[in-house]
């Protein structure tokens, strides 16, 4: 029938096949007989009006799939096509127009449109007084001038001017979204752009985008700006022209939609600094707002736009606060939307950069706040809270906050994480918080010191930060740091709390010192305690007789004899003499028997009556039990402290007054030799090394502490770590670089740096400064170059 040189049956036969086409099922039949060369065909300029209405709508019907669209393009439908646009008949234009339409879905026909140059024919369509026609030409349009060389063409056949007069013209509203949709495209183009702001048209296309009572047309001319701005030519071009007093004044309208276009539009104009700086008076308080709506969309791109205004931008963090977004941005931590906690993350790590804003952030309790963005399964969630951790946790208080609100743990697990940004940000985090001993020791137990070393093995996964906190970890927990690899440098400062548990292997767990007090004595090498600090809180008086049977783990105070020169001492001023103060037997006081005058009363106890003796006997067994309750083991109430040692507070005050005065720094490192000798019981000579009785004397020290532990002023008799270590706590104190190095078999020593005798006077530069190992142990004071004869001797075997 389409054979058929008969007009009528030629018409019939088009319609019957258009409304086969109808039927998914017959459609696909149609495809298989190969029919749409013969439709084609009849787009002949010779045939009937009639033929062309039916040939052309049933194309347009098939068009809408890709096998049909692929017959079609291969028969050479294209160009008759085109060539009915032209066509007198509306539904001939109509029916050619929405083919085309569906066509350019496809690059191949979008590149064969504009060989064929059907731009011109399209655009004369916008001239049709048929508005479904006009609308199919706007979409066509909108769809070809994707590609770069169809906005050229547009632009060459004033595509601009006929796009204008549409949006000028208040009858065809109705089409002003599809043409701003065309015009947004256009502006990609920086010819067109540049073109359009000469001749006045992106003013009028700013102010009826601002003045249109349009929700859809607002918020298209909104995606337009957001589309162009991704150039840096356009966004520079777009702030000369104040794009951003328009976007300011669409964060006011009452459409969500055009609310967020806008927050789009400002996310991307602030790249200009022109434009950052201009949000910085106007936009910001209006953001701040925007982040209390209802919409969830809505916060999150107002969270967005305030996320860049704020980087790298100090003025715009500071209006931020001002404008008292400080509590929504906190609140929006808890959004179902893990782009909207993205955003206000980042908002706040760029607030946190200054150190008022950070005092604010923590008085609204933005620690607790980071807890569900850290346990977040968002890589990017996960991101920006650990930042957010490394900007925030600055101070102690922050950090505190942030443990006792569970936030380690987590944080703890993304450095486990196989994302490149997370692992960094969480290493940085990390490194921040182990800014302190308790911190580190907490993060210690949680893992952090083993995942960081093995990421730093790995050359694929390790960064800056995983390098700087697993340093800093170390740095900040030297027990652990000095049982690992033996060594603390003139840097490494011994604080209260320091204890030596000898050498570990790595990933062997470090017990907390707590947990070593609590453990009873063994035949383990003894542990051993700096703390210059006394106990906060003092047993009853009625306990100090019997305290010598009360281990670590049950006394907040020290041992019984620190109990015993405590006493004596908190009536007294510090003792300047050389002796240690507790080689002196001191007298029980009145009234009360203390620790050495027990076995005298056991052996005159044969004289006294036995009533009395047992009376004694559970009175003491009574003290006893109480002692736990009233020291705070059992009582959750009392904090624990660690044993203080008061012969090691006593060295702190002799050095300071008699060691610290000394000027020459040579003359120090001597005097503090031979006084750390003096006190671990003098000079030694090598043959007599083995006779010296130091490992009994340890002994006996542990089973009158009841405890592993033992505080360093208590030893009297100490071999080379013994000493090594107390030179390093004294000289920490008094300010004496030095450091402390791990030997095997029991060797430990200190290397001090000086000037070479030599080489002072010398003009010039400074001399590189020389290596020294300190004798305390054969010739307490000498200074033995390092790697010499002597210095090899002292430290090995």
């Amino acid at each position: 029938m389409l054979n058929s040189p008969e007009e009528e049956i030629l018409a019939k036969a088009c319609e019957a096949i258009y409304r086969f086409a109808l039927k998914d099922d017959v459609k696909k039949l149609l495809r298989e007989l190969d029919v749409m060369s013969s439709v084609i065909a009849q787009l002949a300029p010779e045939e009937e009006v009639l033929i062309h209405e039916f040939a052309t709508l049933c194309l347009a019907n098939m068009s809408a799939e890709y096998t049909s669209k692929v017959q079609i393009y291969e028969h050479g439908g294209l160009e008759p096509l085109i060539r009915l646009l032209a066509s007198p008949d509306p539904d001939v234009k109509k029916n050619s127009i929405e083919c085309i339409y569906n066509l350019a879905q496809d690059f191949q026909c979008r590149a064969m449109l504009q060989e064929l140059n059907a731009i011109p024919s399209i655009l004369d369509l916008l001239k049709s007084e048929y508005p479904i026609i006009q609308l199919l030409a706007l979409k066509t349009l909108g769809v070809i001038t994707n590609d770069k060389e169809a906005r050229a063409m547009l632009r060459d056949n004033q595509g601009v001017d006929h796009l204008i007069k549409v949006l000028e013209t208040k009858e065809l509203n109705d089409l002003h979204t599809e043409a701003l949709s065309v015009m947004a495209n256009c502006l990609e183009d920086m010819d067109t752009l540049v073109l359009i702001q000469q001749t006045g048209i992106l003013k009028k296309l700013l102010s009826f985008a601002e003045n249109s009572t349009i929700p859809d047309i607002q918020k298209n001319a909104a995606k337009a700006i957001t589309k162009a701005a991704y150039d840096p030519e356009i966004r520079k071009l777009f702030h000369e022209q104040e794009v951003e007093k328009c976007l300011v004044a669409l964060l006011g309208s009452e459409n969500d939609g055009t609310k967020i276009a806008a927050c789009q539009a400002i996310s991307v104009m602030c790249e200009n600094s022109g434009s950052k700086e201009f949000f910085n008076n106007q936009g910001i308080p209006q953001l701040i707002q925007l982040l209390k709506s209802d919409s969830e969309e809505v916060r999150e791109a107002a969270a967005l736009a305030l996320a860049n205004l704020t980087t790298c931008n100090t003025a715009n963090v500071i209006a931020a606060a001002e404008a008292d977004g400080i509590d929504p941005l906190i609140n929006i931590l808890s959004s179902n939307r893990d782009g909207a906690i993205a955003n206000a993350a980042t908002v706040l790590a760029n607030m946190a950069m200054q150190e008022p804003l950070r005092v604010k952030m923590q008085n609204h309790d933005v620690m607790h706040a980071l807890l569900g963005p850290l346990c977040s399964a968002n890589t990017v969630v996960q991101s920006k809270a650990a930042l957010m951790v490394a900007t925030t946790a600055c101070d102690v208080e922050a950090r505190t906050e942030l443990r006792n609100s569970g936030g380690l743990e987590p944080l703890v697990e993304l450095l486990c994480s196989k994302n490149d940004e997370v692992r960094r940000h969480a290493s940085w985090a990390v490194m921040v918080c182990a800014n302190d001993e308790l911190m580190a020791v907490e993060l210690f137990r949680l893992g952090a010191l083993d995942i960081l070393e093995e990421i730093n093995l790995s050359v694929s996964r390790k960064n800056k930060f995983s390098e700087a906190a697993y340093n800093k970890l170390l740095n900040n927990y030297l027990s652990l740091k000095y049982s690992l690899t033996g060594y603390l440098s003139s840097s490494n400062i011994i604080n209260d709390g320091f204890y030596d548990y000898g050498r570990i292997n790595p990933g062997t767990k470090l017990l907390p010192l707590k947990d070593l007090c609590l453990q009873e004595p063994s035949d383990l090498r003894a542990v051993l305690l700096v703390n210059s600090k006394s106990s906060d809180v003092s047993p009853p008086a009625s306990m100090e007789d019997k305290s010598s049977d009360i281990g670590y783990g049950r006394s907040i105070s020290s041992s019984s004899s620190l109990r015993r020169v405590s006493k004596e001492k908190t009536n007294y001023p510090f003792s300047t003499r050389s002796g240690s103060p507790t080689e002196d037997k001191l007298e029980p006081t009145s009234g009360r028997n203390t620790a050495v005058s027990k076995s005298t009363t056991k052996e005159k106890g044969s004289r006294k009556g036995r009533g009395k003796k047992e009376e004694e006997k559970v009175k003491e067994e009574e003290e006893v039990a109480a002692a736990p309750k009233l020291t705070g083991e059992g009582s959750p109430d009392k904090e624990w402290y660690p044993p203080s040692d008061l012969d090691f507070c006593v060295y702190v005050d002799e050095v300071t007054k008699s060691i610290f005065p000394i000027t020459n720094i040579e003359e120090q490192i001597e005097a503090l030799a031979k006084y750390v000798a003096e006190k671990m019981g003098g000079k030694v000579s090598k043959e007599k090394l083995h006779d010296f009785g130091w490992e009994l004397h340890i002994s006996e020290l542990k089973f009158q502490l009841k405890s592993n532990v033992v505080p360093i002023g208590q030893i009297k008799k100490g071999i080379f770590y013994h000493r090594a270590l107390l030179f390093k706590a004294l000289a920490d104190k008094i300010g004496i670089g030095c450091s402390l190095v791990r030997g095997e078999y029991g060797r430990a020593w200190n290397e001090v740096k000086l000037m070479n005798e030599s080489r002072k006077g010398l003009i010039g530069a400074l001399p590189p400064l020389e290596v020294y190992v300190v004798d305390l142990m054969f010739h307490p004071g000498r200074l033995m170059k390092l790697r010499s004869k002597e210095a090899d001797l002292y430290r090995y075997l």
